[in-house]
């Protein structure tokens, strides 16, 4: 029996343990993938206070060898399904079953798929959704980029490391990324944007060959040959296994406010598998410590 069960290792779930466990609770976190979630990914954090620039995989491992030296206990597991029963929170993954007197969901986002037939079949045989994890495995190849923000220009600008040549690719007419990272890409010289492209097919046998898009504009055909496809198009909530106990709305999202309580007394979520306006690495660290403070509230 825990204190507080934390869902989710990222940087809002790792911020709740941590202020849970100062304030002398005991805390068990549950993660399925990777330590630091999406955040993890990123080759370059510039945002978050007093760390002028940090790669998102340090910054995730020095928050883990902080909760650790806290005293925090974890688990790899795949969370199915929370239930109360008589004021106890049991928690039930693929691989073992826990209990705790209050929990915290934390379980972030999962990258959005682009819904194009042969998607499924073609990862892992060039359709990407993490350009650190499989960008060497194209190195002198030319490969495209598919997306608009800064998650999307940050894999664009680490894939010009090593492929011949970059193909991003957006929907509409403009980025909607931040200009510093907008100005970074447009000194590569082995970038090729393009504007207002709508995939439609993939072009592949046992592997991606090319891909073919639809000008949105002129609605005109446009082909590019390449050897990978990597999609960065945002992320969606994977919240459906909690709705027994939260309320979510129409995108899947927790619904939550600022204190981050949902509707079910001692049930608590941080970070961006809530409802909020900014998901970013510092609003998920605060969210963190909200919800680590009113869960030690309500066990009080």
């Amino acid at each position: 029996m825990f204190d507080v069960i934390v869902i989710g290792a990222g940087t809002a779930g790792m911020t709740a343990a941590l202020n849970a466990l100062r304030n002398g609770k005991s805390v068990l976190i549950i993660e399925q993938e990777t330590i630091g979630g999406q955040i993890s990914f990123s080759p370059r954090v510039e945002n978050f206070p007093t760390i002028q620039a940090i790669s998102g995989a340090e910054l995730s491992d020095r928050l883990f060898e902080q909760i650790t030296k806290h005293g925090v206990e974890f688990e790899m597991d795949k969370i199915e399904k929370v239930e109360k029963v008589e004021g106890v929170f049991k928690v039930t993954g693929e691989y073992g079953n826990y209990e705790g007197r209050s929990v915290i969901i934390a379980a972030g986002v999962k990258p959005r798929q682009i819904g194009v037939k042969g998607e499924n079949e073609l990862v892992g045989h060039g359709v990407s959704y993490c350009a650190l994890c499989d960008g060497a495995f194209y190195k002198g190849e030319e490969v495209a980029l598919i997306g608009d923000a800064n998650t999307a220009l940050q894999y664009a600008l680490f894939l010009t490391n090593y492929c011949k040549k970059v193909h991003v690719c957006t929907l509409f007419d403009k980025f909607f990324a931040d200009k510093c990272h907008v100005d970074a890409l447009l000194t590569k010289d082995n970038v090729e944007i393009y504007h207002n492209l709508s995939l439609k097919e993939f072009v592949y046998g046992e592997d991606l060959n090319g891909l073919v898009f639809e000008n949105t504009a002129d609605k005109s055909k446009f082909s590019l040959q390449v050897k990978a496809a990597f999609i960065a198009i945002g992320q969606i909530p994977d919240n459906k296994r909690f709705e027994n106990l939260v309320e979510l709305d129409k995108a899947g999202y927790i619904v939550a406010g600022d204190d981050c309580r949902t509707k079910t007394e001692g049930l608590f979520v941080a970070g961006d598998c809530r409802t909020k306006a900014v998901r970013q690495l510092a609003t998920a660290a605060a969210d963190g410590a909200v919800a680590a403070t009113n869960a030690s509230l309500y066990l009080a």
